[in-house]
């Protein structure tokens, strides 16, 4: 049996699968946030290990005989977390989170840097952990001069498992500090926010073995103390790993609090300047593309918050099919933006208000809105080369048939929809597991789930969707101006 671990902002999530990929049990426990200041977005470790046991001891509850098998464990997380620990591996300060914009002005003085963007393959963004480091250089000496490793967040949980400072080169590509074509800890980059390739855990690929649970903990958790745990990756990477996406033509989108446009590649190709993420992917030789908006779902969220109605009600009579997009306009940039923009200061809005327009047509603004920003991720990634045929559609706001059939006209590209199922990242840290336990390789064991339909983008939508698109584009530099 294998277990995939997944710690998200939210919470973590424990998959038991069968050594065939069935998914056998699930086991999820939350983890809280706390936000000390504006802008500010934190996490205590403590609180990761508290979730991750609760869950691996509730599948021990519920599958006793299936845990006495257990051979592997691999993990996904959400990336960018600064976790700092001091030489005998205390933890010295709360994890600086992915979504803390504190270090917008370190993050600019590293991205101008000689060389950074050309070794990284990136833009250095506010919420990478570099920044994080030079902030922390300028505001919390004391706690910069005694930081011995710095791991991110799902490798603490490695770390808590095995004892071992490891990450992997998905995980690793998020920090501005590792040399994303090259696949290995840039003593350059290190150097330019005051770091050294000591402090830095050791790099694996994501199917590559940490080594054992310790005996003492496998003994509290109630797991074999042969249990092996293998590196895993960073959450988009891992979730490709879950869907299939693992070389050129594949990707997904994800409607989830932010979103994610995911192109997979064969080969290192950047483009930093489109502000398109190049990460390795978490199997060896291949990368992964991405652009990323950081208010998906969350925008409806906000509406629902402010109107009253949840979203359910908001979308009801939208029905399943789209239509050519309206005059009301949503800028989604409640939090900033990241791709195509670069811009954590730019805040959204809504254009052409009309006296008579109701809470649904704010609504359906809000879902083109999200929509238009992530055909800014797919021009982005057109830009840098990568190709996609079609796109696989995951998280939370798939769950509205017109949101799905908007983003197929759109994008203009087919987009499958899985059958209801176990897939993403607790999934794609499963398969991660038997790879590297068995030495499987990665193409046969990562395939692409069973669809329920595809939608197809429809030509007499075609005209209006690219008019819009081409209106919305030209809205964020005026924005910008009156900001």
């Amino acid at each position: 049996m294998y277990i995939g671990l997944d710690l998200g902002t939210s919470g973590v999530r424990a998959l038991l699968v069968a050594p065939d990929g069935r998914v056998l049990h699930s086991a999820e426990a939350p983890v809280a946030v706390t936000h000390p200041h504006p802008g500010w977005s934190e996490q205590h470790p403590a609180g990761w290990i508290a979730a991750a046991a609760q869950t691996l001891r509730a599948l021990a509850g519920i599958a006793p005989a299936e845990m006495a098998g257990l051979r592997g464990i691999s993990l996904s997380g959400q990336m960018h977390g600064a976790t700092l620990l001091d030489a005998e591996g205390q933890v010295l300060r709360p994890c600086i989170l992915w979504n803390d914009t504190r270090s917008h002005a370190q993050a600019a003085r590293l991205d101008a840097a000689p060389r950074v963007r050309d070794i990284s393959g990136n833009i250095v963004f506010p919420g990478f952990t570099a920044p994080k480091l030079a902030w922390l250089a300028e505001h919390e000496p004391d706690i910069f001069d005694r930081t011995a490793t710095v791991l991110l967040p799902k490798d603490y949980l490695t770390f808590w498992l095995t004892g071992q400072r490891v990450t992997d080169m998905s995980d690793a590509a998020g920090t501005a500090w590792l040399d994303v074509g090259g696949r290995c800890w840039s003593d350059d980059l290190l150097a330019q926010s005051g770091m050294r390739a000591d402090q830095m855990p050791r790099l694996l690929e994501g199917t590559g073995t940490v080594g054992p649970v310790r005996g003492d903990l496998a003994a509290e958790l109630g797991i074999p103390d042969t249990t092996l745990v293998i590196a895993g990756g960073a959450d988009n990477a891992v979730a490709a790993c879950g869907v299939g996406a693992l070389g050129e033509g594949d990707g997904f989108v994800s409607l989830g609090t932010s979103g994610v446009l995911l192109a997979a590649r064969d080969g290192f190709a950047p483009r930093p300047e489109s502000a398109v993420h190049t990460f390795c992917h978490a199997v060896p030789d291949r990368w992964y593309q991405m652009g990323v908006i950081l208010a998906a779902t969350d925008s409806l969220n906000w509406l629902s918050r402010i109107t009253g109605q949840d979203p359910a009600t908001l979308t009801a009579g939208l029905g399943p099919h789209a239509q050519a997009p309206g005059a009301l306009r949503f800028l989604p940039y409640l939090s900033g933006e990241r791709t195509p923009h670069n811009d954590s200061s730019i805040r959204g809005a809504f254009i052409n208000l009309d006296i008579a327009q109701e809470p649904q047509d704010l609504a359906r603004a809000v879902i083109e809105g999200v929509s238009f920003a992530l055909r800014d991720n797919l021009e982005a990634l057109k830009s840098t080369g990568a190709r996609l045929d079609r796109l696989l559609a995951i998280g939370g706001g798939t769950r509205s048939r017109y949101w799905v059939d908007l983003l197929a006209n759109l994008l203009d590209l087919p987009i499958d929809l899985p059958q209801q199922g176990e897939f993403g990242a607790a999934l794609g840290a499963a398969r991660l597991a038997i790879c590297g336990v068995t030495g499987a390789d990665p193409a046969e064991v990562m395939t692409k789930p069973p669809l329920s339909e595809t939608i197809a983008p429809r030509a007499e939508l075609r005209a209006a969707c690219d008019d819009a698109y081409a209106a919305y584009a030209a809205t964020y530099p005026a924005l910008k101006a009156l900001s």
